[in-house]
C-alpha cells in the first residue's frame, strides 16, 4: 500500500450557518473494510484498578467516561473519527516522517482519537489526554485487518466550540497548535 492520508476539517462559529460546528472527514481505509457508526452511552468504572483493552493493548481505566457517537473500521476498539457529549470532536490522519514506524503493538491512533472523546470535555483537555497517553504507552501497531501490514504515526485535528488543535506526532514525540477563532471565524 503506498502512504496516503485522509483529510479532517473543521468550521467553528462565528463562520458557520447558525454557529455550528462542521466537522468532517474522508476515509483512504481499504475500499472491502466494513465501516460502522457506533454510539457507546456515558459510564461510571468502579473498579479503577481494572484494566481498558484497546485494540492491541490493556490501560488503565479512568473513573469516568463520557458518551460517544464514533466511525470506525469494525475490526478495531478506536475510531477514526468520533463526537462526545460535550462536542468535542476528533480525526484522525496517517502521516510518515523522520522518525521510524513502530510495528510494535502499542495504541493505534485510532484508539486515542476513542480515548481522547471519552476522556475530555474540551479540545484542550483531550489534546492532554491523547499526549500523556502517547508519552505513557506510545502508539504502534498494524493499522489494517488482516495480512498486509500498514503502519503509521499520526495527525489529530481535535476541535470543541471555541477552539481547535492540530496536534501532530511521530512515535512518542509531538506538537501542537491551537487555533482560537477570532470574531470573523477561520475555516481550518
Amino acid at each position: 500500500m503506498k502512504p496516503c492520508s485522509c483529510d479532517t476539517f473543521v468550521a467553528l462559529p462565528p463562520a458557520t450557518v447558525g454557529n455550528r460546528i462542521i466537522f468532517g472527514k474522508n476515509s483512504d481505509r481499504l475500499c472491502d473494510e466494513v465501516q460502522e457508526v457506533v454510539y457507546f452511552p456515558a459510564a461510571v468504572h468502579d473498579n479503577v484498578e481494572e484494566h481498558l483493552k484497546c485494540t492491541y493493548i490493556e490501560i488503565v481505566q479512568v473513573r469516568e467516561t463520557y458518551a460517544v457517537v464514533l466511525s470506525r473500521p469494525a475490526w478495531l476498539w478506536g475510531a477514526e473519527m468520533g463526537a462526545n457529549e460535550h462536542g468535542v470532536c476528533i480525526g484522525n490522519e496517517a502521516v510518515w516522517g523522520r522518525e521510524e514506524v513502530s510495528d510494535e503493538e502499542a495504541l493505534l491512533g485510532m484508539d486515542l482519537v476513542r480515548l481522547g472523546l471519552e476522556r475530555a470535555d474540551t479540545a484542550e483537555k483531550a489534546l492532554s489526554v491523547i499526549a500523556d497517553l502517547l508519552e505513557r504507552y506510545g502508539q504502534g501497531g498494524n493499522c489494517t485487518e488482516g495480512g498486509m501490514e500498514f503502519s503509521y504515526h499520526n495527525s489529530f485535528l481535535i476541535a470543541d466550540r471555541n477552539e481547535a488543535w492540530i496536534l501532530e506526532t511521530a512515535g512518542k514525540y509531538w506538537a501542537a497548535e491551537t487555533f482560537n477563532l477570532p470574531p470573523a471565524g477561520r475555516l481550518l
